[in-house]
């Protein structure tokens, strides 16, 4: 018998809870300045990160070209182009590291990853392909600013 009772309160609970959630308001001009359709989503560019073929460069060299890969990175993320690009743990697939690009086409974005020092020395490839997904990807430098101690 309890356990029969049991359940049907239990679920009532629940009901109540979820319809107490307070309701998220649209945000018209957030929205509007996020370049968001109506399903708070847009257009990107997702480029993969590979090995490239240059196998012989010295470690001065690949130090030197990562260098003016991270900065290359920190001046597209400041021109707002470059949204999120970060590396992979090691992995037995050659993967190196990602980029989202907040551009609308892969020609956009081929000129954006020709400025990178290690894919111009083949250190690094990209792989590019359109990627649709939520507009609010574009806060993440924002937030990101405000949660790291140490800048790069």
């Amino acid at each position: 018998m309890k356990k029969s009772i049991l359940l049907p309160v239990f679920l009532l609970l629940t009901a109540i809870g979820f319809s107490q959630q307070k309701e998220v308001k649209f945000d018209e001009n957030l929205a509007k300045s996020l370049h968001a359709d109506d399903y708070g989503m847009k257009k990107y560019v997702f480029c993969l990160l590979k090995s490239g073929t240059n196998t012989s460069a010295s470690k001065e060299e690949t130090k030197k070209l990562f260098e003016g890969h991270m900065a290359n990175i920190n001046k597209l993320a400041q021109e707002g182009k470059l949204i999120v690009a970060g590396p992979f743990m090691k992995n037995d697939r050659n993967y190196r590291g990602i980029y989202i690009f907040n551009v609308e086409t892969v020609e956009e974005a081929k000129a954006l990853v020709v400025t990178d020092p290690t894919i111009k020395a083949n250190l690094l490839e990209a792989e590019l392909t359109p990627w649709y997904a939520t507009a609010a990807l574009q806060e993440t430098l924002k937030i990101h600013e405000k949660i790291a101690k140490t800048k790069i």
